[in-house]
């Protein structure tokens, strides 16, 4: 494991203490409290993962197939189990290879979700991800309804050194696109990443302008690979599901970013959102640097869950 990797593990092993204080030790008074694997024992774990935030979807999931495990292999005590358990909810977060496919080819990425998830912070991060990996990048800022908001991604896009195109408050998004599409195709970029407006749920028009938006890059830019990555705040728990479902009837979503991981105690949310939407999470977000976003990794994710070397 590289110095980097070693130190965004710590700090995510870090950040879900709570997350593991409300799930694990639950899940560890289950294998010790009970002596024979019965209904009950099932019965206990479901509730301790519902409850744990992992969804009703993904804990039906990894239950099933501990049933499955338990009688092919022949196993009697609870204590037993708990490897499987962890194997099982490690692969129902598996990212597929593929996921990460726009990285090395010519793509348009789409970053959204509501205010205040640290979208913006996102699309920086991404960018001086990108950039590091010899990647030539531009930012659209699309979001030109927040006046903050274009002065904090131009301080992100100085950190990156990457050109920026728009962000002029009040200026149509569509054609902030459009502009930005049309500079990517001309100057040969690799990743084109998008910065849209945080938009409300409810707010119709809004969400029209995220499908204008689509409609534009769509006929501008047919051979690109694309992506629509949507922000969560995994301290919103059930919250969060509930606004990439919303999302997710407009854009075809194609991965997560879950930020603030640090601290929360609803981290299951984790793997409630990739079992019920059948999205990936893709970064995930625990602090404020460059370095604090990383790829996404179910063992690694699990390990510093369960508090696993």
């Amino acid at each position: 494991m590289s110095e980097e990797k070693k130190g965004f593990f710590a700090r995510l092993k870090e950040g879900l203490t709570k997350t593991r204080e409300n799930i694990v030790k639950g899940i560890d008074s289950v294998f010790s409290g009970f002596s024979a694997i019965d209904d009950d024992f099932y019965e206990e774990l479901e509730e301790i993962l519902i409850m744990g935030d992992i969804g009703v979807n993904a804990t039906t999931a990894i239950v099933e197939r501990l049933k499955k495990q338990v009688k092919e292999q022949h196993l009697k005590e609870p204590s037993q189990c708990k490897q499987l358990l962890i194997e099982s909810i490690k692969e129902q977060m598996k990212v597929d290879e593929t996921a990460y496919d726009f990285e090395k080819e010519q793509s348009v990425v789409m970053v959204i979700g509501v205010n205040g998830v640290g979208k913006t912070t996102s699309v920086g991060k991404l960018a001086g991800k990108l950039k590091d990996n010899g990647r030539n990048v531009i930012i659209a800022a699309a979001d030109t309804f927040r006046a903050a908001a274009g002065d904090q991604l131009a301080e992100w896009v100085r950190r990156a050194d990457v050109p920026m195109i728009g962000g002029k408050e009040g200026s149509d998004p569509a054609s902030v696109v459009f502009d930005a599409v049309n500079a990517a195709k001309a100057r040969h970029t690799d990743v084109l990443l998008i910065d849209t407006a945080g938009r409300l749920h409810n707010k119709k028009n809004l969400m029209e302008e995220l499908r204008k938006m689509n409609r534009i890059i769509d006929r501008e830019f047919p051979n690109a690979h694309r992506e629509n990555l949507i922000v969560l705040d995994g301290t919103t728990g059930q919250n969060a599901l509930v606004q990439a479902r919303e999302f997710g009837e407009v854009a075809h979503l194609t991965g997560i970013i879950l930020t603030k991981m640090d601290g929360t105690a609803k981290g299951g949310i984790a793997v409630a959102i990739q079992s019920e939407l059948n999205v990936p999470v893709k970064y995930i977000g625990v602090g404020e640097t460059i370095e604090d976003l990383q790829k996404f990794n179910s063992d690694e994710f699990v390990n510093a869950l369960f508090d696993i070397k």
